[in-house]
């Protein structure tokens, strides 16, 4: 029996947050933590309409802060789910940050979330396909198995020679 498909746009999120005192650092820059907390509750929000069910954040990929975001300014976080496994989700989410008074905006960060989703019981359930509709969409689409797999490799639930679509990427001898 085929899964239902539903398209990224059906999972698109916005969230705006603006940075006040308690949510920087001494240097009055946004904390790192609080903006992974931001990303969290983007994305599941993302992963919940996607999978139309509670959902549990399995793995965050690497989050790495281009420029900083400071006291004042208004944060954008926008997430969509790229693709769906079985019972997982990955999820992306981009962060654009504006200092509004100097008509400024820069994107801050980029990353992938991973989500479960859970029956009422706590059991993992299926998730609907995702079917992309344009060439971003299908190139994060096609990027997510890779991704993936990586996952599953640092996570040591993957044989790095068990990973056929790195193999494409990286010289990956059989062991």
């Amino acid at each position: 029996m085929s899964r239902k498909k539903k398209f990224p746009r059906e999972s698109f999120v916005s969230m705006t947050e603006l940075v006040l005192p308690n949510d920087t650092n001494t240097l009055n820059n946004l904390m790192g933590g609080r903006l992974m907390h931001w990303m969290d509750i983007v994305s599941a929000i993302s992963a919940q309409k996607h999978s139309n069910s509670t959902v549990v954040t399995a793995s965050v990929d690497n989050i790495s802060f281009k420029h900083p975001i400071r006291l004042g300014n208004v944060v954008t976080l926008k997430a969509k789910v790229t693709r769906a496994f079985n019972s997982s989700m990955e999820v992306r989410i981009d962060v654009e940050a504006e200092d509004v008074p100097n008509a400024h905006k820069f994107e801050s960060n980029a990353a992938y979330f991973t989500f479960v989703a859970l029956d009422p019981q706590g059991k993992t359930r299926d998730v609907p396909e995702v079917e992309p509709e344009n060439d971003e969409e299908r190139a994060l689409y096609d990027g997510a198995l890779r991704r993936r797999q990586l996952r599953l490799i640092l996570s040591g639930r993957m044989k790095p020679s068990e990973a056929k679509e790195l193999k494409s990427i990286f010289d990956i001898s059989e062991s």
